[in-house]
């Protein structure tokens, strides 16, 4: 089974619902091996807001108050909660993520993109730190054990950066405009980080087609 997941990693429910998909792989026999691919999904492929706090990125984009932004922030860190994540939602900053996603495409032909996506989410969401630039993320790729310089060569030959482009395109050709947005063996698709039912479902649907 192939499970290709469109995400961004300053989605707080993109980690949210790899909890929620993680939890229902557990829960349904007869799966076999399961390949879960990252694709890449920039929700501001645009942005210039490097540095800014995402409270004020939020609060300007959807014309809301900064009390109305803290209090969106608190209700997804209470999900987040409920899945064991402890989220500092209001002193993240916002930022590019295009080298992010060029790094966990690499790291990923090398077998360690679920590790570094996971650090990633990690260090973004519970200690609020940047993930936006290189130097931000080096430590990150050295942390789980893979060659730093061969990561700045990565990014320095833009290697990954027409992938992260095709990875986009193809989730608009699957009808995607936001993330998370998962597809079973090209056949199966869930929008959102939807609840433990719906993942159990899917992946249910998925393994008796394939029986049949």
């Amino acid at each position: 089974m192939r499970i290709e997941v469109w995400s961004d990693v300053v989605c707080p429910w993109c980690l949210i619902g790899k909890r929620r998909l993680d939890h229902a792989l557990t829960q349904v026999d007869g799966l076999g091996d399961v390949e879960v691919v990252h694709r890449a999904f920039q929700l501001d492929p645009e942005s210039t807001t490097m540095g800014q706090r995402t409270v004020e990125v939020l609060a300007r984009k959807y014309q809301m108050s900064a009390e109305q932004t803290q209090q969106m922030m608190q209700n997804v860190t209470d999900v987040a909660n409920e899945v064991g994540l402890q989220y500092d939602l209001a002193n993240t900053l916002s930022g590019n993520t295009a080298i992010a996603h060029q790094l966990l495409l690499w790291a990923q032909s090398l077998g360690k993109g679920a590790q570094l996506l996971e650090a990633m989410y990690l260090s973004y969401f519970e200690q609020a730190l940047p993930v936006f630039t290189l130097d931000d993320l080096l430590p990150l790729v050295t942390g789980i054990g893979l060659d730093g310089d061969a990561a700045a060569a990565a990014i320095a030959n833009g290697s990954f950066a027409e992938q992260v482009a095709a990875d986009q395109d193809l989730a608009r050709q699957f009808g995607a405009n936001g993330v998370p947005f998962y597809v079973i063996d090209r056949a199966f698709g869930i929008s959102g980080a939807q609840s433990n039912e719906v993942f159990v479902s899917a992946l249910i649907q998925a393994r008796d087609a394939d029986r049949s």
